[in-house]
């Protein structure tokens, strides 16, 4: 979701005020995904090389993480979302880590759909807590396979993504899902994200329906 504070400076504005904008428009894309028929959607919130940025912006994030938690759980489990919290738990506030763990307990029987909020999240960091995972487990190394691996990670129930999208004209990973995107369609736009709305997304999808995914094999004559 890039793009935050560029739309705050060009507005005259603090880093803050995009940050706030940029959580107020996860919500219309998530309904607009359920419009799609897309059942799961996960957001890039705060990775682990975030915590570099000033602790000012880092403060204002966490507080706006903890107010949205807040303010738009219940609607979301009124419409039978499910919620996933992926990331490391260590290094978060108390508060945050109880919300992370009343939104997925509560939302856990939900079938509706799922919001992914990559939270303190970085791909490799993933890697790192499954193999360490494995080691804890004493999983013996002829047994260590993809499948070992991907039963691991933070979120094991979801399916790997189908699309990324990259907003602000990014054009790198940026550590995000790197094990699950190994065959993931990447769409960038120049739109920044706190201006990302459903008509950017249902651009998104057209652009992602018209291409022929291979993952790895030729395609049938």
């Amino acid at each position: 979701m890039d793009g935050n504070g560029r739309w705050a400076r060009r507005r005259g504005r603090p880093i803050s005020f995009g940050h706030r904008a940029g959580v107020r428009a996860i919500k219309p894309v998530m309904y607009a995904c359920e419009d799609l028929g897309i059942k799961v959607l996960s957001v890039y919130a705060f990775s682990t090389e975030n915590w570099r940025r000033s602790r000012r912006e880092v403060q204002t994030l966490m507080r706006l993480f903890e107010e949205a938690f807040h303010r738009e759980f219940d609607e979301l489990n009124e419409r039978q979302i499910r919620v996933f919290i992926s990331g490391r738990r260590d290094g978060l506030s108390d508060r945050i880590r109880e919300l992370i763990e009343e939104c997925e307990t509560r939302s856990r029987d939900n079938r509706g759909g799922v919001l992914n909020v990559c939270l303190n999240y970085g791909g490799r960091a993933e890697i790192v807590d499954a193999v360490r995972r494995l080691i804890a487990e004493k999983v013996r190394p002829e047994a260590v396979d993809e499948a070992a691996i991907s039963a691991r990670l933070y979120a094991p129930e979801l399916p790997d993504p189908d699309l990324i999208i990259r907003t602000a004209g990014e054009q790198r990973a940026s550590n995000f899902l790197l094990w699950q995107s190994a065959y993931s369609e990447f769409y960038v736009t120049d739109t920044l994200w706190p201006d990302f709305g459903k008509q950017d997304l249902e651009a998104a999808v057209s652009d992602y329906q018209r291409r022929t995914r291979r993952f790895g094999a030729r395609p049938a004559e």
